[in-house]
């Protein structure tokens, strides 16, 4: 009997060579009886392809296992392009009508610009004042390095260009790391500004393992290969700026709320305590503290609560200083020493307050104009280590009091441009950046003069591009090259 065929549907646009191809699969044969005892083992059925069935089923739990690892780096991707729109932000409403006008070109960067005599949608603006600025504290700073440190390197180590060359290299790769890092668009860190905190708090940590390097009883360091060492609240110090102005610019008008204060204070508080309870440096404790404390008030709309703080503080302060000096005359806390040779100085100048006695001696003895480079006495071996905290000294007694203001008047050159980035920064972010590093280098130049002219206890603070030492030199540079980075996205009228 013959076979039941059907036939197909005609389709428009078929024709004929493609209708006779079809007709040769059109016929369906019958479909041929399975038998079951064929596929029974053990009185079940055996499904049919279960290799194929194994396999798909293994591909697809692979395929499965790709979109969720697929997922979390696509949720990783949103997140981070969540904060880039975060930290590109525009200004406030209140804030953008006194920026309505761009501003114009003046000093070295006008008189470059029109040397080379490019047309203005051209132009890329580059902070020259900043860099030379730079330039001249750290040059200024291995002069007086080798003066002060080259009788003691002599002495102890044999070779009097050691700081001096040590010194000189990590500046040479200081430069290198400015020029890199300000090519990058700063609001790059902006989209990692949690990681990098996490990661700074991460390498405080790492000091109290094995890899803690400790040095005149103190253990803030990291060892690195080659015998080389990093301080990881150096890095805290970037981490801070960089993420507290990420929190305030995505916090927007809840930032000035007491909620939003809070929060960010807690953050700043815990990059705080982990400078202080892992690595034991109260003075960059401080500073890190102060850096969140500026930021929260630079974005805050009004000035009386900060100033009422700052007075209670001030009285709070003073009046726990005059209970320790009555209670704590016997503690063995050596902060509390300090302290208390602060405020009896002539009492304790052979033991704790030897430095500072001695300080102010050669500060004293080098008059207006100093007795000339090179002459200093106190730097031969009187002041312990004067090429790290107390180099101000050496100056003064060289240089005199001349030299310490030409110091000041370039720091004082620096930071004003450091306000002129942050004052016409293209958005908000960076010009929180440009406040954070203004008053770090601030802060820190502030508080090395006060110590070493005894108006504040005594502490670790060492004065920018000046004092001797490698990780600050090198994220000092990193920092000068992010304030560049933030004033080449500055446009001008021409």
């Amino acid at each position: 009997m013959r076979s039941r065929t059907v036939r197909p549907i005609k389709r428009r646009g078929q024709n004929k060579n493609t209708r006779g191809r079809n007709r040769q699969l059109e016929d369906t044969q019958p479909m041929p009886v399975i038998d079951p005892s064929k596929y029974m083992t053990g009185g079940s059925v055996r499904p049919m392809y279960s290799a194929e069935r194994t396999h798909g089923e293994r591909k697809s739990r692979t395929v499965s296992s790709g979109r969720r690892k697929s997922a979390g780096s696509s949720r990783y991707r949103r997140v981070v392009e969540q904060r880039s729109q975060v930290v590109r932000a525009p200004y406030p409403s209140s804030a953008q009508a006194a920026r309505r006008r761009k501003p114009s070109r003046t000093g070295m960067s006008a008189v470059i610009y029109r040397l080379r005599n490019r047309p203005a949608e051209k132009a890329q603006y580059f902070d020259f004042e900043l860099l030379i600025a730079v330039v001249f504290l750290m040059c200024f700073g291995l002069v007086m390095l080798y003066s002060t440190s080259a009788y003691e390197a002599q002495t102890t180590i044999g070779d009097d260009m050691y700081y001096f060359s040590k010194q000189a290299l990590i500046g040479l790769l200081g430069f290198v790391v400015m020029y890199a890092v300000s090519k990058i668009d700063y609001h790059l860190y902006g989209a990692f500004a949690v990681e990098i905190f996490v990661f700074s708090i991460f390498l405080m940590a790492l000091v109290k393992t094995p890899l803690g390097v400790e040095t005149n009883g103190a253990r803030r360091w990291i060892q690195l290969p080659g015998n080389m060492t990093l301080q990881p609240a150096e890095i805290t110090k970037i981490a801070v700026i960089l993420f507290i102005s990420y929190e305030l610019c995505r916090l927007g008008k809840k930032a000035a709320s007491i909620e939003g204060i809070i929060r960010v204070f807690v953050f700043g508080a815990i990059a705080s305590g982990g400078v202080l309870f892992l690595t034991e440096n109260l003075s960059t404790a401080i500073i890190v503290m102060a850096i969140t404390c500026v930021l929260i008030f630079v974005i805050h709309p009004k000035t009386k609560p900060f100033l009422a703080i700052l007075g209670i503080g001030v009285a709070a302060g003073a009046v726990l200083i005059a209970i320790l000096a009555v209670t704590a005359a016997n503690s063995d806390n050596f902060r509390l020493q300090r302290i208390l040779s602060w405020l009896n100085p002539e009492a304790t100048a052979d033991s704790g307050s030897f430095q500072v006695m001695q300080g102010l001696y050669a500060i004293g003895s080098g008059g207006f104009f100093g007795k000339g480079l090179g002459n200093s006495t106190q730097k031969l071996g009187i002041i312990p280590e004067a090429q790290n905290d107390w180099i101000l000294v050496i100056i003064c007694e060289e240089l005199g009091v001349l030299g310490v203001i030409v110091i000041l008047c370039l720091f004082g050159f620096l930071l004003y441009r450091l306000m002129f980035i942050a004052q016409n920064a293209p958005d908000l972010y960076g010009s929180l950046i440009a406040t954070g590093i203004f008053a770090h280098i601030a802060l820190q130049v502030i508080l090395n003069i006060a110590v070493v002219t005894g108006i504040l206890p005594s502490t670790g603070i060492i004065l920018p591009f000046i004092s001797y030492g490698g990780t600050a030199v090198a994220f000092l540079m990193a920092e000068m090259g992010i304030a560049l980075g933030i004033s080449r996205k500055i446009r001008f009228e021409e």
